[in-house]
């Protein structure tokens, strides 16, 4: 196989004694002999490319390897600059938290909701704590009534070693407007 590129075939790695031929241009030179096509391909400065190996017989095309490899990787950026982000904000919270000090970490999960961010809830058990799990729960069940309204709970509140767990994401806007 080419070193080039491991998926594509090019000029003397293709092995098929007949192949379909297409220019550059998009000419159909039809079922030729695969020596008769690289002979075109040499003489106009470009490489046989195997665009379709597993047709019956292969299709090949006369182009610029070069050019299409850079083509090829620029789709690919494209399509990755259109991928959605997720970006998950962490909040650390402990099992002897006081109510004031909840209300000004969900006002920063909010926040952070309001910008379409997720938000991970955690609960740390020290020491003793490791053996009641369930406060660190009880203080993840007390945020989900606070932030209910602007974010929906996708995972409810777990253990992971020593964490307690808790996933919200952003409420989906109704377009009814």
């Amino acid at each position: 196989m080419s070193k080039k590129n491991v998926e594509v075939l090019l000029n003397e790695d293709i092995r098929a004694e007949k192949v379909r031929c297409i220019g550059e241009d998009g000419t159909q030179y039809g079922i030729i002999s695969r020596d008769e096509a690289l002979d075109i391909a040499e003489e106009k400065g470009l490489d046989l490319v195997l665009i379709a190996p597993n047709a019956n017989p292969p299709v090949c095309k006369i182009m610029d390897f070069g050019k299409f490899k850079y083509q090829q990787e620029k789709k690919k950026k494209e399509a990755k600059k259109k991928q959605a982000k997720i970006e998950v904000k962490e909040i650390k919270l402990s099992v002897k938290i006081a109510q004031n000090d909840i209300d000004y970490k969900v006002k920063h999960a909010r926040e952070f909701l309001e910008k379409g961010k997720h938000v991970k809830f955690r609960v740390f058990l020290k020491g003793r704590e490791m053996a009641h799990p369930e406060a660190g729960v009880e203080v993840l069940e007390k945020i989900i009534p606070m932030i209910e309204d602007i974010g929906t709970v996708e995972k409810k509140p777990h253990i992971e070693g020593r964490y307690v767990n808790m996933m919200v994401i952003p409420k989906k806007e109704d377009k009814k407007k």
